[in-house]
């Protein structure tokens, strides 16, 4: 990575963080060093990826690098994904209004409910027993 104009945008997704840098080029994808085909091998995951780019119709004029932590891969594609757009805005806040009516600039609030004390889990009860 060179030291050129680039855009910077962070996304979260559960428990995972991704930090996103958009450089002018060739519409390369780069996650943690390796190629996003490789890191994120399912095509669903690929395509919740591209989704911000193809809503903005950018694709192919970024280079797109990512260096994401935490969670499993579901929740680091949201979070990379989130970045992405959160990048895009940093380029051009005109596209703003494009990515807020796709929903891709709100944080996904939901997470794992913690588990209670005294139980088997966050929701699950013990059996009752009336005798």
């Amino acid at each position: 990575m060179t030291t050129d104009t680039a855009y910077y945008g962070t996304g979260r997704r559960k428990t995972s963080v991704a930090r996103v840098w958009l450089r002018p080029g060739q519409g390369e994808m780069v996650v943690n060093h390796r190629r996003a085909e490789e890191y994120f091998p399912r095509e669903t995951l690929q395509l919740i990826l591209k989704q911000p780019l193809e809503l903005t119709q950018t694709q192919g004029q970024f280079d797109v690098y990512v260096a994401v932590a935490g969670g499993g891969i579901a929740g680091q594609a949201g979070a990379v994904r989130h970045g992405i757009a959160r990048a895009l805005l940093d380029y051009d806040e005109k596209l703003r209004v494009a990515l807020k009516r796709a929903g891709l600039l709100t944080r996904d609030p939901r997470v794992k409910e913690r588990k209670k004390y005294g139980q088997p889990g966050a929701r699950k009860r013990f059996q009752f027993s009336k005798r």
